[in-house]
C-alpha cells in the first residue's frame, strides 16, 4: 500500500458547512467545486465559472478548505476544470494565500491554462501564486520557506 494512500485511509474526510453545500448544489450556480483530502494536503478541484455573482461561494469554499489544513500542510486549488476566472477569484486565491502563509501553510495553484500564468504575473502575484502544471507537481513540491 502507498504512503500517500495510507495516509488517505486515516485522514478523516472534508466536511463542508451546509450553506456551502447549498450555494454549490443550486442549479443556477455556475460554479461547481469538489473537495478532498491527500495526505497533509486539501485539494481543492473548482469547474465552471468564478465571477462576480458567485465570489462570496469561492472566497467561502476556499476559506474553509484552507481552515481545515494544518501546518506544515498545504491547500491544493486545481482551477483547470474553470471556463472563466474573474479578477475577483484571484484576488480571493491571493488574499487566502497570504492568510495560509501566517499560519504556515502553502497555497498552491493548478493550471496549466498560459492565460492564467499571465494574469497572475501581470497582477504581481507570483510569489504568492506560482502556478503548478499538474495537482501531482503541486502536491510533490516541498514548501519553499
Amino acid at each position: 500500500m502507498s504512503a500517500v494512500f495510507a495516509d488517505t485511509l486515516s485522514t478523516p474526510p472534508m466536511t463542508l458547512s451546509t450553506r456551502l453545500v447549498c450555494d454549490l448544489g443550486d442549479p443556477h450556480s455556475t460554479l461547481r467545486a469538489t473537495t478532498d483530502r491527500v495526505g497533509g494536503a486539501v485539494l481543492v478541484n473548482a469547474g465552471g465559472e468564478v465571477d462576480a455573482c458567485n465570489e462570496h461561494t469561492w472566497r467561502r469554499l476556499i476559506g474553509e478548505a484552507a481552515g481545515v489544513v494544518t501546518a506544515p500542510g498545504t491547500l491544493v486549488v486545481d482551477v483547470t476544470g474553470l471556463e472563466f476566472m474573474g479578477c475577483c477569484a484571484f484576488a480571493v486565491l491571493a488574499d487566502e494565500a497570504e492568510r495560509c502563509r501566517t499560519r504556515g501553510i502553502e497555497l498552491r495553484l493548478v493550471s496549466r491554462d498560459p492565460l492564467v500564468a499571465r494574469i497572475v504575473e501581470a497582477c504581481g502575484l507570483g510569489g504568492v501564486l506560482p502556478p503548478y502544471p499538474t495537482v501531482d507537481a503541486a502536491l510533490a513540491t516541498t514548501a519553499r520557506w
